[in-house]
């Protein structure tokens, strides 16, 4: 390839004229390397691949190059009708020397014209003619075409999510006053002074809303236009264009294109929808107060990702019960651990009183039992058999609830390691909070093996009751509410990393269960209300429940209901929501 480059004449083409094409009479046509060196000599011979007229020596350049030795010739006085080049704005010529693109490096992977492939591909092994490689293409199968088309469809995508937020937005911020005004005829001083402060606020926030959509939408409108433009260049290429164009056109875009195509995917994978809602408490308690100290709602102004949308969602009190001490109760009962069973009785034990008892859907007490150790968490292994740690004992308990509500003791297994919080990793393992250990969650075997985590966890220890664990199987996260650090933590197993939650919702976060969406559930005892949190991290709701410091919380198998005990002492609680 060097010897045969270095024997190579310089091809300077001259622009494009009326030389470039073959007359009907050619009697007289010159060559036009020739003319390309202010030489006036006759041609004898069309090259059809290299478009040109050429005279004897300059054919002869064809012997010495083995990539053209292949080009075929007629006789300059031959009719040739030769297609004329479809215009691609001068994207067919080399940026470096204006001339053009004939060769295509295949070791460097570089559009090429004559003079480049001379002075800078002399070494390279591999330089073919962009005739021939473009044969080969076909225009059907595009990859360039194809992204840009899946660029067009994700950025309409955009425009249109876009669009349609502002036009809920809208609508949601417009319900507000109607929503108000339902109630206002019965304190109508009030609510006159509650519409102001609201709407003033949720109109602050639709207005901080639009200029995001907006700087979000000129992003994206940019990208569409970009992608239209692309479109029309390659669509126009392949209906009119020669198959070196084609190709010339698809190897120029490739870099542009895949970084638009990143750009896209990138705003996709970000899009938010803004939404306002004012919903009132379910029980107005007016106190003496201003109205600006007591607003008896809760406005909601949220941006939620595409992933987060479904986790919108309201808890209706279904059932509540008053813990109090009973006969045998040496005092008042404390659950420090309850969970669902998959018939949906309830499981609880109570640290005070060391019992575990069993509640039916309507949360009458149907069952229980005296344990002979103080029991911390429960967590339901099966449809009759529930597991129980201790806090103050190394040992896992299991016991079988059976349909009757009897509760029998089944095996119990030692353990190395205080556990606190408990909850099912899979068939055969559990995720459990540890106390006083260097690592806060260890995953411990149906058998009693207890193994740590490989994940990098914060180098700390924890007492009795300081935090609460649980997983989410779907990601392979687990999740951890320091409660006198006010703090919730996700860890992401499959990429040992941590998303860290602090909020002023979340005070002395003492429970958490995973629900709807797999999004997470916060006892925050120091708000009176449960905090709902997507995967992500992000603050989904916040509920006041009613019930002074919930402490423990568990979800339903179907997702349907949540049941939450609080730390009260002289007003225990056992309260049962449905989910909707």
């Amino acid at each position: 390839m060097a010897d045969s480059l270095g024997k190579l004449k310089e091809d300077d083409e001259a622009p494009c004229s009326g030389n470039d094409e073959v007359p009907g009479s050619i009697k007289g046509i010159l060559c036009q390397s020739c003319l390309s060196k202010d030489k006036q000599t006759e041609a004898e011979k069309f090259c059809l691949d290299c478009n040109e007229h050429q005279c004897t020596e300059c054919i002869k350049v064809h012997n010495v190059l083995s990539i053209v030795k292949t080009h075929k010739f007629v006789n300059a006085d031959t009719d040739v009708m030769k297609q004329r080049s479809f215009d691609i704005k001068g994207l067919e010529r080399c940026n470096q020397h204006k001339k053009l693109i004939k060769f295509f490096c295949e070791d460097e992977n570089q559009l090429c014209c004559s003079t480049c492939a001379i002075v800078d591909h002399r070494k390279c092994e591999s330089v073919v003619e962009v005739q021939k490689l473009a044969g080969n293409l076909m225009s059907s199968n595009s990859l360039i075409k194809e992204k840009l088309l899946a660029i067009k469809e994700k950025a309409e995508g955009i425009i249109e999510q876009i669009m349609s937020s502002r036009e809920k937005l809208d609508q949601d911020v417009n319900r507000i006053p109607e929503t108000i005004k339902q109630v206002r005829d019965e304190v109508i001083r009030m609510f006159e002074d509650l519409e102001v402060s609201i709407v003033k606020r949720a109109k602050s926030f639709q207005a901080e809303s639009h200029t995001k959509l907006t700087k979000r939408q000129t992003r994206t409108d940019n990208y569409l236009s970009d992608a239209r433009t692309r479109l029309e260049t390659i669509d126009s290429v392949y209906r009119n264009g020669s198959s070196a164009q084609q190709f010339i056109v698809e190897h120029i875009m490739e870099n542009d294109v895949k970084t638009l195509y990143t750009n896209v995917s990138e705003e996709y994978q970000n899009l938010e929808t803004a939404s306002a809602s004012f919903h009132f408490d379910e029980t107005i308690n007016l106190p003496p107060l201003p109205i600006t100290e007591y607003v008896p709602g809760q406005l909601t102004l949220q941006f939620l990702r595409q992933g987060d949308m479904s986790a919108d969602m309201s808890l209706t009190p279904v059932s509540s019960i008053d813990l109090k001490k009973t006969g045998d109760d040496r005092s008042e009962p404390l659950y420090t651990g309850i969970d669902f069973l998959p018939d949906g009785r309830v499981v609880a034990v109570d640290n005070e009183n060391k019992k575990c008892l069993v509640y039916n859907e309507k949360l009458e007490k149907v069952g229980s039992c005296q344990l002979s150790y103080v029991p911390q968490s429960v967590v339901a292994v099966t449809e009759e058999e529930v597991a129980i740690t201790s806090g103050s004992d190394y040992r896992v308990e299991f016991f079988k609830v059976r349909k009757s509500n009897e509760i029998i003791s089944l095996r119990k297994f030692e353990v190395k390691t205080k556990y606190d919080s408990i909850c099912l990793k899979d068939n055969r393992q559990f995720i459990v909070g540890t106390i006083d250990y260097q690592r806060p969650v260890r995953i411990l075997t149906l058998t009693g093996v207890e193994k740590d985590f490989s994940m990098m966890f914060s180098n700390k220890t924890y007492s009795l009751d300081a935090n609460a664990c649980t997983y989410i199987r779907s990601s392979d996260k687990v999740v951890i509410a320091e409660r006198y650090e006010h703090t919730v933590y996700i860890y992401d197993a499959k990429t040992n990393t941590k998303v860290e939650v602090k909020d002023d919702r979340i005070q002395n976060p003492c429970g958490v269960a995973v629900g709807p969406s797999d999004t997470i559930f916060v006892c925050s005892n120091g708000t009176d209300s449960i905090v709902q949190i997507s995967q992500t991290g992000q603050i989904l709701s916040s509920h006041k429940i009613y019930m002074d410091l919930p402490y423990k919380a568990c979800v339903s198998r179907d997702k349907s209901f949540l049941v939450v005990t609080n730390s009260c002492i002289g007003n225990l609680k056992l309260k049962k929501f449905k989910i909707s």
